[in-house]
């Protein structure tokens, strides 16, 4: 049998995925395993580009997988001598750059640890991140070294190009020595920073366990032109946007600095890219630019990630880009537990659904009880991990053909009146109004219904009682006559996760705050 590389289609997948046939991609084994040397020593020789950056500023710089192989060995010796010793933390708050792959890189070549930050966090989020992990030292920018100031215990790095020239002039081999079981990085939630979730550690053996999903999720295979403009602070831009295809010897796409659409699109064209997997939020960007049809694409396969995306954003997604919109839904917690196999021709993809759990992966939607939920009820979709139903707080449905759908997350779940509400069917329809460029709904406490639908509209259209009439009949049109929007608020902007979801918890935080101080004192 060949590599699981070597198969595209969903039969396959069932047939041949096995975890021998994972490890038979790489070089190490559980006794030695180190994924630097899997995404990058052992494709040195090859000659090929690893990265391709595409910064906002326009311009595009290319790494090749010799040179990041050399300056992570010079990283790794730059730590060794600063006496950072395997086990130990080093967090890393930069965008993609040299000195971030070679930093990450490094850290897990010396047997450290690295935690990844994302460069947006501000004093609170990086001291309590700071806190939780205890890293030995930060590497990060000169504008951003002023949040991490003055915090006991850590040493704060300037990545400039003094950093950059030393560590091409240490040794440019490093003789790693970890284990499949050794821990290799830590990695943060988009949570709050007032609610930290806590860091999931992953071992060197996480970049076999990936594999899996990488293969199914994003349709990876060797001859691919990989593009993943989610940032590596996050687990999709880690994962799958780095480590995966790099772990293959495959010429991924980054993207670094402020996010634009144009930009993203620009890169797409000029890069020929045929494998794209973005955030939910980078498709609906694009969307609402009304440009993204200006550019040639070359895509033959398509994924996004971290929310369920609206049906115009599918629509236009099919519209520009001729493939279908493949999901991969998962936590960093549990990974990805559902996909829709890009590139699979036996493997049919119904818009807007979850898709169907990777080869040998157990996924179900059971009732508060823990009974499977029957075709069509919603209940809560859980994974079997160690024995056990693991839950993952969404909500979902299973349908006919045993593809999964999403219905929320369980506290975004709206009851009012004894009527059980999707805030994500809801938003969706506003969505269908071509002056709503987004939308979010959550449940607000009412006297006499219990709770009533609350909408937040954000558009280039003025707010007015009529503007809201028309929103509220079009969901009613849309969904039943007593699912709507009850209130509908006009906004500038909706408060987003860092990793650029629609926190639903701050609007209901400020609700409860506002009806609070409503109140007679």
């Amino acid at each position: 049998m060949g590599k699981l590389t070597a198969f595209t289609r969903y039969d396959d997948a069932q047939r041949h995925a096995s975890p021998a046939a994972l490890w038979a991609l790489f070089d190490g084994d559980r006794a030695r395993l180190n994924i630097a040397h899997e995404c990058l020593d052992r494709h040195a020789a090859t000659g090929r580009t690893a990265i391709r950056i595409a910064h906002a500023d326009g311009r595009e710089e290319a790494l090749e997988f010799a040179e990041l192989a050399r300056l992570s060995s010079g990283f790794a010796h730059w730590l060794a001598a600063r006496g950072i010793a395997p086990g130990d933390r080093v967090a890393i708050m930069l965008d993609p750059s040299p000195l971030f792959y070679a930093a990450l890189f490094g850290a897990m070549k010396r047997g450290a640890i690295a935690v990844p930050l994302f460069t947006l966090f501000g004093a609170d989020g990086v001291r309590l991140r700071v806190a939780d992990c205890t890293p030995r030292l930060l590497l990060t920018t000169p504008d951003k070294a002023a949040t991490a100031q003055g915090i006991p215990g850590l040493e704060v790095v300037i990545a400039d190009a003094a950093l950059l020239d030393t560590l091409g002039r240490l040794p440019p081999h490093y003789d790693w020595h970890t284990a499949a079981d050794d821990l290799a990085v830590f990695q943060y939630t988009s949570g709050t920073t007032r609610e930290l979730p806590e860091a999931v550690r992953h071992t060197h053996r996480a970049i076999v366990v990936l594999m899996l999903a990488a293969l199914y999720g994003t349709g990876i295979r060797p001859g691919d032109r990989y593009f993943c403009p989610s940032s590596p602070a996050w687990g999709h831009g880690l994962w799958h946007g780095t480590l995966a295809p790099l772990a293959l010897g495959i010429t991924t796409g980054a993207y670094a600095g402020r996010f634009d659409p144009l930009r993203l699109a620009r890169a797409l064209e000029e890069q020929a890219v045929t494998n794209l997997s973005a955030a939910s939020t980078h498709y609906r960007m694009l969307r609402s630019s009304g440009r993204a049809q200006e550019f040639r694409y070359s895509i033959a396969k398509l994924s996004y990630t971290g929310e369920p995306i609206d049906s115009a954003t599918l629509d236009f997604i099919a519209a520009t880009f001729g493939v279908p919109a493949c999901s991969i839904y998962g936590t960093t917690e549990v990974g990805v537990i559902l996909l829709n196999y890009p590139g699979a021709a036996d493997f049919t993809v119904k818009p807007g659904a979850l898709g169907k759990p990777p080869p040998g992966v157990r996924v179900a939607v059971q009732r508060p009880d823990g009974q499977d939920c029957a075709p069509g009820e919603i209940g809560e979709i859980k994974v079997w991990r160690r024995d056990a139903w693991f839950p993952t707080k969404d909500l979902g449905r299973i349908d006919a053909d045993g593809y999964f759908h999403h219905a929320g997350r369980a506290d975004d779940v709206i009851i009012s009146a004894g009527w059980t509400m999707s805030a994500v069917e809801i938003e969706d329809a506003l969505l269908k109004h071509p002056d709503v460029r987004e939308a979010a709904a959550i449940g607000v406490p009412d006297a006499l219904r219990g709770h009533i639908v609350k909408a937040f509209v954000v558009s280039d259209r003025a707010g007015s009682d009529g503007f809201a009439r028309e929103l509220q009949e079009l969901v009613r049109a849309r969904l039943s006559q007593h699912e709507y929007p009850r209130a509908v608020a006009f906004v500038a902007e909706l408060p987003k996760t860092p990793a650029g979801k629609v926190n639903r918890k701050i609007l209901r935080d400020r609700e409860r705050a506002d009806m609070q101080d409503a109140q007679p004192r």
